[in-house]
């Protein structure tokens, strides 16, 4: 018995190069967003020139943040009585780590290795997440792989220096 329904080749093209599309745009929004998610905390920490930078000695933590008094290891930097940390798994009450401020702000982040790779953190996730996208939706296996390794790597180096 003869099938009701005929597809034509150009149909089908059709289909694929908006699947392709789709994933494609799906894909390149999830790099995109990582980049963003990281970019807000790794320019303070990458682009130090101009920066304060100095240390930070944890004296209390709460539920989100730590603070403690900020001493100056650069030019121009100004000591501060009272500068606040970001509460990780990493920062510790009673430990001391060195730190650049955010411009206009009491704020520091981690600087150095440590710091640079925990601000790139969610580019790792989002390279994991569009790993998923690239092999599935795109069937670029090898792709999505390297993507996922490179993801796993970071993420790794990250949880290693912390």
């Amino acid at each position: 018995m003869p099938s009701a329904v005929s597809s034509s080749p150009g149909a089908v093209a059709v289909l694929r190069f908006g699947r392709l599309a789709a994933m494609g745009a799906v894909a390149v929004l999830i790099l995109i967003a990582g980049v963003w998610g990281s970019w807000g905390t790794a320019q303070h920490v990458m682009l130090t020139k101009g920066r304060e930078q100095g240390t930070i000695a944890v004296t209390r933590c709460g539920a989100d943040t730590c603070s403690g008094p900020f001493t100056p290891l650069s030019a121009g930097a100004t000591a501060r009585g009272n500068v606040v940390i970001e509460k990780t798994a990493a920062v510790k009450k009673g430990q001391t780590y060195t730190v650049v401020v955010k411009p206009g702000t009491d704020d520091v982040v981690r600087s150095g290795p440590a710091g640079i790779l925990y601000a790139w953190v969610p580019m790792g996730g989002a390279l994991l997440l569009a790993s998923v996208v690239v092999a599935g939706g795109l069937r670029l296996t090898r792709a999505a792989w390297v993507m996922a390794g490179a993801g796993v790597a970071l993420l790794t180096a990250a949880f290693a220096t912390m």
